[in-house]
């Protein structure tokens, strides 16, 4: 397609936005001519549709399961969602963003940990005022669903099974109620979860990278009711933590004064629990507090109605094919300790929309700028999650770990512009993920850098003592005694 008269040229900022001008009027007309086929009606495809409906292009959404909206149960997954500051701006884009927040969203200014003596902390994700948001996945979902028909351009296909599909010529075989659907596009957007049919298509061509890692813990959705008077069961704008080393749980509020709570342990301790009285003797160890939140007979029902789930994370590249992209958790599904899982997928719609402008919905050269720059980005917030996955469940409670944030804290205080936490960058700018990680391993290095001038300081400090003979032992052994002190005390 040619380009556009209208269409502005798109920059990228410091903070990661790609900065182009509005869809005009030229590009609606002309894009009309397109038809995109989106495999995968969930967060990620049905905000997608939303993008693409703005452009004029005609958009199908295939969604294997029925919809939602009509649902009173919703099969899979129903983790909670915390929304910041990238998932927002996809959804300002689209004008979602003060319908979620201000109808939904519940803010959670940090972290509450509950430890085994019942005593609580909070540390803060960030400074005053800012936070992330407690969202139902169900609710955006519909939300989002709703708004892209809206459209006339768009249409949703429920119930729709993708069998096959030809990522060159844009051909697809889907089975609906029994009947085999032909359907053609002139792109096909995978956003079809972790065990994507689209990326599963793509893994027969040569040259296409993959890798999955299973953790050893799968995870668990209870509840904590709302109390006898409707009210929240615990203080409202903070997301939950119990660390136990081992295993962990969290809860997130909801609008409706519940609490959904998530168990994370190994595989190995949910088959240990087999007998209700087992179930509460592991609850009065390690989460004693949380028994009244829930209720004796509501946790042994939910826990002995329900199943562990796996949690995968997975890698791969490229994205595209001639005429296929995959994005969101179908491109890089990663564990849910970073809070980014949904935040990246909807940061991947604005990147496409972004390059979409830039390049005149020229598809040759959108798609592999998609994958040239997304991919590290991605691959850098798995990781990410997986490191998390570490410091949720153990780092929280460790002097440590608090002295670091703290010092990071403080140095973000009176340098702001230099000095930024890791979890700031993260979740309250859009710096590229893997720029975010450069920066904070260069904050590490100016870190130990001053812990090694304080240990020089006290080298020479008490070799001058031991000269003096006021220490019976060598300066050497007591400066590398000291220097370890201090270096674990920061965590390095």
């Amino acid at each position: 397609m040619g380009p556009q008269k209208s269409a502005e040229v798109s920059r990228i900022t410091e903070d990661g936005d790609m900065m182009g001008g509005d869809v005009s009027d030229d590009l609606i007309i002309a894009s009309g001519e397109r038809k995109v086929a989106i495999v995968g009606g969930g967060l990620v495809g049905a905000l997608n549709a939303c993008y693409l409906a703005r452009r004029g292009v005609e958009v199908h959404v295939y969604e294997y399961r029925g919809d939602i909206r009509q649902m009173e149960h919703v099969p899979g997954r129903s983790i909670n969602l915390a929304l910041s500051h990238r998932g927002r701006s996809a959804l300002a884009r689209v004008g979602l963003e003060d319908l979620v927040i201000q109808q939904h969203g519940i803010p959670m200014y940090g972290r509450m940990i509950h430890a085994t003596d019942g005593r609580k902390k909070v540390i803060p994700y960030g400074k005053a005022g800012q936070c992330i948001y407690s969202v139902g996945r169900r609710y955006l979902n519909e939300t989002m669903l709703s708004e892209a028909e809206t459209h006339p351009n768009v249409h949703l296909h429920f119930n729709h099974k993708l069998l096959h599909s030809d990522l060159k010529t844009g051909h697809m075989v889907f089975e609906s109620n029994g009947q085999e659907v032909q359907a053609d596009a002139d792109l096909i957007l995978g956003c079809d979860g972790a065990y994507s049919a689209v990326r599963r298509q793509m893994m027969k061509a040569p040259r296409f990278n993959y890798s999955q890692t299973y953790i050893p813990h799968g995870y668990m959705e209870l509840c904590i009711p709302p109390t006898a008077t409707g009210q929240f069961a615990m203080e409202p704008n903070y997301l939950h933590i119990w660390p136990r080393g081992e295993f962990m749980m969290i809860a997130l509020p909801n609008q409706d004064r519940t609490w959904t709570v998530t168990l994370f342990m190994p595989f190995a301790v949910f088959d240990r629990i087999t007998t209700p009285d087992e179930l509460l003797e592991f609850f009065r160890e390690n989460y004693r507090d949380a028994i009244p939140l829930i209720g004796e007979e509501k946790l042994i029902k939910d826990f002995f109605s329900n199943r562990a789930s796996p949690l995968v994370s997975v890698k791969c590249s490229p994205y595209h094919s001639p005429k296929a992209l995959i994005m969101g958790d179908a491109a890089h599904a990663m564990v849910p300790f970073y809070g980014q899982g949904m935040n990246a997928g909807f940061e991947d719609c604005l990147l496409l929309d972004d390059l979409l402008t830039k390049h005149d919905m020229d598809l040759e050269r959108v798609l592999p700028e998609y994958t040239e720059v997304r991919n590290p980005d991605a691959e850098a917030i798995c990781d990410l999650a997986m490191y998390n996955y570490v410091e949720m469940r153990h780092l929280v409670n460790s002097r440590a770990f608090l002295m670091r944030k703290a010092l990071d804290s403080f140095l973000h205080t009176f340098f702001p512009n230099s000095w930024t936490p890791l979890y700031s960058m993260v979740s309250f700018t859009r710096v590229r993920y893997h720029q975010a990680i450069a920066h904070k391993e260069r904050q590490d290095k100016i870190v130990f850098g001053g812990v090694m001038t304080l240990a020089a300081a006290l080298a020479a400090g008490v070799a001058y003592l031991a000269q003096r003979g006021d220490l019976w032992r060598s300066a050497t052994e007591v400066v590398n005694e000291q220097a370890r002190l201090a270096l674990s005390r920061l965590g390095l």
